[in-house]
């Protein structure tokens, strides 16, 4: 499947699925919050632990919504 049609499935849950919208809002949430930690000047250990965690929250969050994507595209066969 291409690019495309892939990004129209997202955006398709993301109107039609409860589910998809709260992963991504949280994949979004962590992203942010990782973001500010890379940003600061010099992070302390707990800072670094914190962004290696958030980091493999929001890897399985993007696992779930390949899931969710994957189920789609088997439905919509």
């Amino acid at each position: 499947m291409d690019t495309i049609a892939q990004e129209e499935i997202k955006a398709h849950l993301m109107q039609t699925n409860e589910q998809y919208r709260q992963l991504m809002e949280k994949h979004l949430e962590y992203d942010r919050l990782v973001a500010d930690l890379e940003g600061k000047q010099a992070p302390t250990a707990a800072d670094e632990l914190e962004e290696h965690r958030l980091k493999k929250l929001k890897l399985q969050l993007k696992d779930e919504m390949g899931q969710l994507v994957s189920e789609y595209k088997l439905q919509a066969r």
